[in-house]
């Protein structure tokens, strides 16, 4: 473990005030952040000199570097580093590499991996300037790596901006598509403006607390001074509000369906997980280890908005129709709202039993993203022969592309969570559970309606693509490009190993991710 140390306060011999100055840095703790944003830059000079026919090449080294950054979390699996640590007080670190930064890490740039899969195939067919979109993606990407280990507020801030500002031109990468413009714009207008007032309150947290650091700031807010409780419940309450934007908690989710209609389907799918990983880590971060003093504020907050996110996502859902537009990405855009809401319910349910709820909310996380990138995979695939999505365009799927049709009804078994999708099954009770441990009895009784009501349109999207095709397909099939294939392929892999061993996930449930 290497610190950085803090300025000295007082008075010493020259010796020892050049000591202070000199840093230390853990560079295997921060490589998984690093070595994206390395590549990154990389990327964008390379762009400069490498002529148009080559330019596939920058997708590939893309690719490679997302595969070394998820490699790099292997000798960290002890998940006892930390760097950028106060002197006075070596418990306050800005970085921590424990194992709830490390599997959140491994979900975000094992997503982003297969999110590059499927763009290799999209930014040459969509013309997309390869150069600035890899450029982009990696810099998301290092952001959302950066975000798990932050551990404090300042940092946690910068690592959700890294995260979201490349995103908002991915979103509107595909040029001269006025969707693609408006989602762009939509995303960004919104997403500032729930930043901004995260900072409000940050700032106010500082000036009741006057520190950063999240540990500082949990044992501070046990004693704040009455003058200031009222700034330090606001300074909490707006905090909140960025983090809760990110996970497309209502009323913060009205820009996911238009955004995930315009963004090029590997970004909606990039959004659905990585985006979500990123505003639920935050949230994580801030309410367990930040906030515990007000969790009498924040808990019932959350279980409420656990309860309607769930609720509208699903409502909104089952309204979509099969043969409107666009109609299959709506219906996955809605249905990760839904999700959305069932991620909030352990966290609520730390308010009221203790931060080892959290698993709860990790383990159905790494299954929704397997399942639900491998769902958008498929969406691009389809896509490429019946541009509009609708739903009604994988009706007969089976037919046509077999294997594609399994996959996908697989990762809708899952997420609606039946057998055989046996992990999404499990996650869902390892969800329940936490509500009811915690004295959350309405809450599930909430989430369980609401897992009725999913089933019916996932139902019906599953059956639809064994239905017979409404005419015969006509001239040759196009074969599907391997990067797409590969990306399904993995998807696919993780869901059913996941299915057959579920306590690969679920053993994230018991116990605590956090160090004590």
């Amino acid at each position: 473990m290497t610190a950085m140390t803090a300025l000295p306060t007082t008075a010493a011999a020259p010796a020892a005030q050049a000591a202070s100055l000199v840093q230390s840095v853990d560079w295997l703790a921060i490589a998984p952040v690093v070595l994206p944003a390395a590549v990154a830059l990389v990327v964008l000079v390379a762009d400069l000199f490498v002529p148009e026919r080559r330019k596939p090449l920058l997708g590939w080294v893309s690719v490679a570097g997302l595969a070394a950054a998820t490699a790099t979390l292997i000798p960290l699996r002890a998940g006892d580093r930390a760097t950028f640590c106060l002197a006075a007080d070596p418990g306050a670190c800005s970085y921590t590499a424990d194992h709830f930064a490390l599997v959140i890490q491994f979900l975000v740039l094992a997503g982003a991996l297969v999110t590059a899969l499927l763009s290799v195939t999209a930014v040459r067919d969509a013309r997309m300037p390869a150069g600035e979109y890899w450029f982009l993606l990696l810099s998301s990407a290092a952001g959302a790596a950066l975000l798990p280990a932050s551990r404090d507020l300042a940092t946690l801030i910068v690592a959700l901006e890294v995260a979201s500002l490349p995103a908002f031109a991915l979103v509107g990468m595909r040029r001269g598509d006025r969707l693609s413009s408006e989602a762009a714009l939509k995303f960004f207008l919104s997403s500032v403006t729930a930043t901004a007032v995260s900072l409000m309150g940050v700032s106010f947290v500082y000036a009741a607390t006057g520190s950063l650091h999240l540990t500082q700031v949990a044992d501070r807010l046990e004693d704040v001074p009455g003058q200031l409780d009222t700034l330090a419940m606001a300074g909490v309450a707006l905090t909140l509000v960025g983090f809760a934007f990110k996970t497309a908690a209502v009323p913060f989710h009205f820009w996911v369906p238009d955004t995930y209609v315009g963004a090029p389907l590997p970004i909606a799918g990039y959004l659905s997980v990585i985006g979500k990983a990123v505003g639920f880590t935050g949230l994580i971060l801030v309410t367990v280890i930040a906030f515990p003093a007000y969790s009498a504020v924040w808990g019932p907050a959350l279980a409420v908005l656990a309860a309607l996110t769930m609720t509208l996502g699903n409502a909104a859902a089952v309204r979509q129709r099969a043969d409107r537009q666009n109609s299959a990405v709506r219906l996955l855009a809605w249905s990760s709202v839904g999700q959305a809401g069932y991620l909030l319910v352990p966290i609520a349910a730390a308010a009221y039993s203790g931060r080892d709820q959290i698993g709860s909310t990790v383990a159905y996380a790494l299954m929704y993203g397997a399942v639900n990138l491998g769902a958008f995979a498929v969406a691009a695939l389809v896509a490429r022969t019946s541009p509009q999505n609708r739903i009604s365009d994988y009706r007969g799927l089976y037919a046509q592309r077999p294997a594609a049709a399994l996959a996908l009804a697989f990762f809708l078994l899952c997420l609606a969570g039946l057998p055989p999708g046996l992990i999404g099954l499990f996650a869902k009770v390892t969800v329940f559970r936490s509500a009811v441990d915690s004295g959350l009895g309405w809450l599930a009784v909430v989430m369980a309606v609401n897992v009725v009501i999913a089933l019916y349109y996932y139902l019906r999207w599953t059956a639809l693509l064994f239905r017979a095709p409404e005419a015969p397909a006509e001239g040759v099939r196009t074969k599907a490009p391997w990067p797409v294939s590969a990306a399904i392929a993995v998807t696919a892999v993780v869901a059913v190993v996941l299915s057959g061993a579920p306590q690969l996930v679920l053993r994230f449930a018991s116990g605590s991710l956090f160090p004590l």
